[in-house]
């Protein structure tokens, strides 16, 4: 297993210091990100392999943490020429939120309008899920960047309507990879959110329309599967009406901030505890016990949502535990709740981090201590 190490003190000993060395350079051991030019397709290199032994940063940076979701979208792109739920096609839809930090990388958006009004003219989508996606994400980054929806946006979110199956759901991705890839539950979610967010009230026209009244009856039909599903409609029902009373709201946020670790995170497995057909592709035990990067994010981002003030202590505690667990490459570490392997939910976690971070105001740009805290 991915983080595994030797059994004797030496061999630990040795063990940490390799990992150490290949992590450690100049630029990820200090914060030099205030200092290096904008990335792009051009200049970037791939950023260093996700693992649970990548040391922490010493000091938390903002910067270095928007710095890597650059580095790691426009790597994506130029190595794999392809979108992805964990890595660029979260960076489009949350990277707005710091622009103030730096400008996000427009090649990134630029990829995915290229996307609606090229190859999906020419040889049509690869999967009706990739039209859903592209189209929320790209709503999103609209809300959040000009205020305003782009005709390619538009397009998008008309394409996803004529995708929609009669009872509501759209064709997902079901690769035993949640959340993101794992059922059509998600899939309806994810989609909802699109069209609430979509700028200048889209979610009015007759396409939308019809879409909201699908979505609603499917999740009427559907209870969902496990907390976290329940917290995606959460976040839906705070763009869309319909979908979950505020008592129901108020009743899973108060179950999502229970889960707090006492250390001061939350782990994405305790997310999917209830979730009864979900198993782990590679027979390890799930870590209910240790804050990762995606849960505390998303759990602080959501509460922020629900109008929990930044102030409150258990929020402040979750930013601390952010604060001490950034990883020297920016990012911070999110264990697959699936498989030991490429751990890429900690791109998309290392988002979710930044949203939380930002919307409880922890904007400042120099580089701070980390809180001493333990993991």
């Amino acid at each position: 297993m991915i983080g595994r190490l030797l059994g004797s003190t030496t061999g630990r000993q040795l063990c940490l210091a390799c990992v150490s060395l290949c992590f450690l350079s100049p630029s990820l051991a200090e914060d030099t990100s205030e200092d290096l030019p904008p990335l792009t397709l051009s200049t970037v290199e791939p950023p260093p392999p996700i693992s649970p032994e990548e040391p922490l940063a010493g000091s938390y940076s903002l910067k270095r943490a928007v710095r890597y979701l650059d580095q790691v979208a426009l790597s994506w792109q130029k190595e794999r020429k392809c979108g992805t739920c964990h890595t660029n096609f979260a960076y489009l839809m949350t990277r707005p939120a710091a622009a103030a930090v730096s400008p996000p990388a427009s090649e990134v958006r630029s990829f995915f309008e290229d996307m609606v009004k090229v190859r999906w003219e020419t040889k049509g989508p690869r999967w009706p899920a990739e039209v859903v996606v592209a189209a929320t994400t790209l709503a999103f980054n609209d809300r959040w960047s000009t205020g305003k929806l782009h005709p390619l946006t538009r397009t998008a979110l008309d394409r996803m309507a004529t995708l929609q199956r009669e009872d509501g759901s759209w064709d997902w991705l079901k690769c035993g990879w949640p959340p993101m890839e794992s059922d059509d539950h998600y899939g309806v979610t994810f989609a909802a959110m699109g069209i609430g967010a979509a700028p200048e009230e889209y979610a009015k026209t007759p396409a939308a329309k019809k879409m909201l009244e699908g979505i609603r009856k499917y999740l009427k039909n559907r209870p969902p599967l496990s907390l976290h599903h329940r917290a995606m409609v959460l976040w839906a029902s705070l763009l869309v009406d319909g979908l979950m009373t505020a008592d129901d709201r108020k009743k899973i946020l108060e179950r999502l901030l229970a889960l707090q670790r006492p250390e001061g995170g939350w782990a994405i497995a305790s997310l999917f505890e209830d979730w009864e057909a979900h198993e782990r592709k590679d027979d390890e035990p799930q870590d209910l016990n240790t804050g990762d990067g995606y849960a505390t994010g998303f759990v602080i981002y959501l509460a922020r949502q629900m109008e929990i003030a930044s102030g409150d202590p258990r929020l402040q505690r979750g930013v601390r535990w952010l604060k001490a667990n950034q990883r020297q490459s920016g990012r911070w570490f999110t264990r697959s709740p699936t498989k030991d392997s490429k751990h890429f939910i900690s791109n998309i976690g290392t988002a979710y981090a930044v949203l939380a971070l930002t919307s409880c105001g922890e904007t400042a740009l120099s580089p701070s201590p980390s809180p001493s805290q333990p993991r």
